[in-house]
Parts: structure tokens; C-alpha cells; sequence
């Protein structure tokens, strides 16, 4: 870099500080108004209110907007900042995971905190986004293609109306410089993501009297059966571990989660004649996902060999994903990262599944960093730091002004 670029940037920088504190108010309250849309997935009900606010205060904000909808019931909101070039995506997921109260959709503001459903996972993250590219339009860069902000629903559930459509639609430019995400990352960079196959399995038997229980087949008896033997592939399963960094070192481990979710029978003195149990496989980087799909399958295979009539249904798969974190853009935003806070931060595998392995199959370098604290993502007190809001709103604006200067 020389010396007349360095002096710019660094000059970019404070420009960009300084709007993002005047803009405080208004950041904060773009997230809240989203809070206050319960766009819970599932159902997704409310996808469009989320996708109308969004468009709206882009387009205050000077943005381009265009509104896609390739699945036709999942609006994907796009902002573009710059012209011609190439691209670097801010991307975030405005549905979110069922609240337990419903006055998680009246955001407040306590002791420098956003308290709702959404703060940390990811309507906070939108509005950093939002006014980060703000920020950067505000001082007066002019960079080298485009900043594009694009805002989906659908991810809480890995469903196709998002991220996944634009895909498959071809509306993702894949010679984008790179995307960054603003999942719930608690400091840390993610820059690897899990795989995940989850299956329902539902085992099929034949009602009958609790006193003529011999008519009948008891599911119940040959789900035990079937989870004993995925049991044995769990025992193998966890004793795996990845070479990517993620503390604390029990979380290394490949997982196998059975029974996240069990139904079944009808009343205590009826044989049961249907239960059903989950399969949660989430694999690391390093696992064959063909592989490690087909051994999951072939339990049931096996399964019925034995005797026992079960049905598969896979509920949702995607696969794992990683970029460099010494490419360009781990490089950037580390140098952002440190530029703002003072500290580095760590570069680590995600516990579980991220939005960046589409990106990453299409070859896109792709990274995680956000506000809020994964600890208190989708549980009853969610909440985020507004001062960690406007941290990371800095961060994107100096990671873009670093690539398309």
C-alpha cells in the first residue's frame, strides 16, 4: 500500500467512525423495527412486512434496491452501493427462530443493550450492514465495483426460499471478491461451517388392546432397535475430531444427535403403531459428506433387514464449507477487526451451519463475523450490544473500503 493510499484510508476510516456515531439513533432503530416483525420461521409469515421495512430504508439510505423473489414466497431484498466491477456481499437473514413470549417482539433498549427476538441473530446484523454501506457513501468513497447488501429469509430452517434460490437462479455473481455474514460469531471470525444431515425416522407397527397386545406390532420396541444401532454409529462418530481451531476442545468432536425430536403413540394401553425420532448428524470440514449421508441411510437399511418397518425422511442437508483465512478477505477483515477493537480475534470453525457454504460452492470467499454473542441466540433473553452494533458496522465499511479501493 503506499504511503498516499494509507493516508486516504486512514482518513476514510475516521469519516466513517464519526457518521456511524451520528447515525446511532437511527441504526438502532431500524433493528428494532424489525424486532418488532415476527417474521418466525417456521411458518415465515410475515417474510414480506420484513422485506417491505428493509426495501424502505435502503432506498432512505440512497441505496439501489431491487426486490427477487425466485422461490415466489420469499422476497430477497438486494442494496447496491457503486457501479460496475465486482462485488463484495454484506448478506443477512432477517426470518428468525420461534420466540418463546411474545414480548420478545417489543424491543427495548437496557443498560446499552437491544433486548427481542432477532438482536444478536441477525436483524441486529442487517442494520450494521445497512449502515455501514451508509457510512461509506456518507465520506465519500468511491469504490472500485460494488458493496451489495442482500437480506433473506429462510435460514433459521436451511429452506430453499433464500440464499439457496438466488443461488440456483443464478442471481449470485460467483467473481464476487468475497461475502461476509453477521451471524451471532461472540468475537470470533468463522471461517469454516459444519455439514448436517437431519433425518426423521419413523418406525411402523400395528395397534392393538393393551389386553391383546399379541395382535399387535409395538413400534416403540422397534424404534428401540433402530436408535440402539444409530447409537453404535454415535459412539464412533464422536470420537472424530477436526483439525480446524474451536474451543473448547469437547467441541472438536463430530456430532451425532439423536432424538432431538420424538413422537409417537396414542394412550398408554394402546400398542403403539407409529414413533418417530430425529437424526441430527452435523460433520466437520474434514468428514465425506457422501460418505458419512450413505452410512446414515444404510442404518435404516440395516434396519430393516432385521425386520423392522421404518421410513426415512431427511428433513434438511447441506454441506460443510471453508475459506483461507489468509486470502484477501480474511486478510481484510482481520486488519478491520483490528483497526477498531485493538484486539485480534481467532478464526474458528462454526459449531454449526452457516449461509457461507453456498457462497463457498460457488467459489466465493466467504466469512462470519457479527455483533451479537451466540450464547444468547434464540433463547428467551436475546439480546445485543449497541456499542458492539456500531463496532461491527465499522468493521464492513473498513473491510470494503480495504477491497475496492
Amino acid at each position: 500500500m503506499t504511503p498516499a493510499r494509507a493516508r486516504r484510508d486512514t482518513a476514510l476510516a475516521a469519516s466513517v467512525r464519526r457518521r456511524l456515531q451520528r447515525d446511532r439513533a437511527d441504526l438502532v432503530e431500524l433493528a428494532s423495527e424489525l424486532i418488532r416483525i415476527p417474521s418466525e420461521n417456521p411458518a415465515g409469515k410475515r417474510y414480506a412486512s420484513c422485506a417491505t421495512l428493509i426495501s424502505r430504508h435502503l432506498r432512505e439510505l440512497g441505496f439501489g434496491v431491487r426486490t427477487l423473489n425466485p422461490s415466489g414466497d420469499g422476497p430477497c431484498v438486494v442494496g447496491t452501493y457503486g457501479e460496475g466491477g465486482r462485488a463484495l456481499y454484506f448478506s443477512g437473514h432477517y426470518d428468525v427462530v420461534p420466540a418463546q413470549d411474545r414480548s420478545q417482539f417489543e424491543p427495548a433498549v437496557r443498560k446499552g443493550n437491544l433486548h427481542g427476538r432477532g438482536a444478536a441473530d441477525m436483524k441486529g446484523g442487517i442494520a450494521a450492514m445497512a449502515f455501514a454501506i451508509r457510512a461509506l457513501a456518507a465520506s465519500g468513497f468511491e469504490p472500485k465495483g460494488r458493496v451489495i447488501s442482500i437480506s433473506v429469509p429462510d435460514e433459521e430452517t436451511s429452506g430453499p426460499r433464500g440464499t439457496i434460490a438466488l443461488a440456483r437462479a443464478g442471481l449470485i455473481e460467483p467473481d464476487a471478491i468475497g461475502m461476509l455474514t453477521m451471524e451471532p460469531t461472540s468475537g470470533v471470525v468463522w471461517n469454516a461451517n459444519r455439514g448436517v444431515i437431519s433425518l426423521r425416522v419413523t418406525v411402523h407397527g400395528k395397534p392393538a388392546h393393551v389386553g391383546l397386545h399379541f395382535r399387535g406390532v409395538n413400534a416403540f420396541r422397534g424404534m428401540l432397535t433402530v436408535a440402539e444401532m444409530f447409537a453404535i454409529l454415535d459412539a464412533e462418530v464422536s470420537e472424530r475430531t477436526t483439525r480446524f481451531n474451536i474451543s473448547p476442545e469437547a467441541a472438536r468432536r463430530s456430532v451425532l444427535l439423536l432424538g432431538g425430536e420424538l413422537s409417537g403413540g396414542h394412550n398408554f394401553n394402546v400398542v403403539p403403531d407409529r414413533v418417530s425420532f430425529t437424526v441430527d448428524r452435523r460433520t466437520n470440514p474434514d468428514e465425506d459428506f457422501d460418505v458419512e449421508r450413505a452410512r446414515l441411510l444404510d442404518v435404516a437399511n440395516q434396519a430393516r433387514a432385521r425386520g423392522v418397518r421404518c421410513d426415512v425422511e431427511v428433513l434438511q442437508e447441506g454441506r460443510s464449507a471453508a475459506t483461507d483465512a489468509n486470502g484477501d478477505l480474511g486478510q481484510a477483515l482481520a486488519s478491520s477487526i483490528r483497526g477498531v477493537t485493538g484486539k485480534a480475534a481467532p478464526f474458528e470453525l462454526c459449531p454449526g451451519v452457516l449461509e457461507t457454504r453456498h457462497y463457498a460452492a460457488l467459489g466465493i470467499p466467504s466469512l462470519a463475523y457479527g455483533p451479537g454473542l451466540l450464547s444468547v441466540a434464540h433463547g428467551p433473553h436475546e439480546f445485543v450490544s449497541v456499542p458492539r452494533l456500531l463496532e461491527c458496522a465499522e468493521v464492513y465499511a473498513r473491510t470494503a473500503i480495504q477491497l475496492l479501493s
